[in-house]
């Protein structure tokens, strides 16, 4: 079964310094529907405005993730990391007992647009970390590049929950299949241009939750960069 979630019906915050749209409820916004798709929690797409950011505040037992897509993230924690995010990087923090950080954007004429990434970790409890991986145009260019993983496998980054992250890049005949455990459910976020997923359509922001399904089907993309979920039900 598939469900679609349009760019539309997201939830959204204007802040001035910060244009965000919320995949799942979070902060002011809830929707009793749309409270998190397995242990995936949150996927906001944010837009930073030039000069400005999310001064030091806390989190505890989450995996957050973070996708820039333009401009640069600044990040500082009080685990002694300090580094600027950029296209093609992925970070993970893992909040575990408790991590205070800040994320800024520290171009004067820029806007930094990156996705937020929130997932359940499988224990709680676990010692704050942090990693910060890059991955490459050609890495992604037609395939389904794994990012981020509970092992680590094939360069990805370590996340301490049961999922898996996927980013690609589809344009013209550029297609690809991933097989799909039924048991577990799997997640097609568009962050740019358009694709076709399982015969469905999907633009920008927009995204599809499978349930039951033994495969994922990308094509006809255009311009397109997708992340694709594997979770744990």
């Amino acid at each position: 079964m598939i469900s679609l979630r349009r760019s539309q019906d997201r939830g959204h915050a204007d802040h001035g310094w910060l244009n965000s749209y919320h995949s799942f409820s979070f902060a002011d916004y809830h929707d009793p529907a749309h409270m998190g798709f397995g242990n995936l929690r949150v996927i906001n797409e944010d837009r930073i405005a030039p000069g400005t950011g999310f001064g030091t505040h806390g989190h505890r037992d989450m995996e957050i993730v973070s996708y820039v897509l333009e401009g640069a993230l600044a990040h500082r924690d009080n685990i002694g990391n300090g580094a600027a995010i950029v296209p093609g990087e992925v970070q993970r923090m893992s909040a575990g007992t408790g991590v205070r950080h800040s994320e800024f954007n520290h171009a004067q004429d820029a806007t930094t647009h990156f996705l937020q990434i929130w997932l359940l970790p499988h224990t709680a409890g676990i010692p704050p970390g942090y990693e910060q991986k890059a991955f490459s145009e050609a890495d992604k260019r037609g395939r389904l590049c794994l990012v981020a993983s509970r092992d680590g496998r094939e360069g990805s980054v370590t996340i301490h929950a049961d999922a898996a992250i996927r980013a690609g890049l589809f344009d013209g005949d550029e297609a690809a299949e991933l097989a799909l455990d039924p048991q577990r459910l799997a997640y097609v976020f568009v962050a740019r241009g358009a694709i076709d997923v399982n015969g469905q359509t999907l633009g920008t922001g927009d995204a599809a939750a499978l349930r039951g399904e033994t495969v994922l089907t990308l094509r006809q993309g255009r311009e397109a960069e997708v992340l694709v979920f594997d979770l744990a039900p």
